[in-house]
């Protein structure tokens, strides 16, 4: 009996040697401070490229970061991704005041493609520019510029994310 106790123990003690090592999840921490600019620039049908880089500039934390900042204690942050990017400019408590973002090549929302497909259903979308300003005191601006094109023929129009011509 004592035996088998002691084996037991054993086995037991091996196998705990043997475990997996724990993985720590990191922290997903957005600012009370940069809920406004993600409401603000919140899109249901923005693709995944966009949600995700304007994700991580309200995510952003300078705490620990030697920024530059200039007498208006403000500092500028980038983040890029292959089809865009965001420049940021935040506040010494790490509040988001303005923001100017460039994306290309998006996948467009239904709304601005029932326009397009609307007012010009013989032309094809050739290239697209989506432009996000925010500021936190008048919230976000989103423009779509596409370009279209008709045989010879190309014409550039601006829309805004509901599909209104501008």
């Amino acid at each position: 009996m004592k035996k088998l106790l002691l084996i037991l123990f054993i086995v037991g003690l091996g196998n705990s040697l043997y475990a997996q090592d724990p993985i720590w999840l990191e922290e997903v921490f957005i600012s009370a401070t940069n809920y406004k600019y993600l409401s603000a620039v919140d899109n249901s049908e923005a693709p995944i490229p966009v949600k995700q880089l304007e994700k991580e500039a309200a995510m952003f934390r300078a705490e620990g970061r030697d920024p530059y900042v200039d007498r208006f204690n403000t500092y500028e942050v980038s983040f890029y991704v292959p089809n865009g990017r965001i420049v940021a400019l935040y506040d010494g408590d790490g509040k988001i005041i303005k923001t100017i973002e460039r994306f290309e090549n998006v996948q467009l929302p239904e709304s601005v493609m029932m326009a397009l497909r609307d007012r010009f259903p013989q032309w094809g979308v050739v290239k697209d520019i989506y432009k996000v300003n925010y500021s936190a005191k008048k919230g976000a601006e989103k423009v779509f510029k596409v370009k279209l094109k008709n045989g010879d023929e190309t014409i550039r129009v601006q829309l805004d994310e509901k599909g209104n011509f501008i």
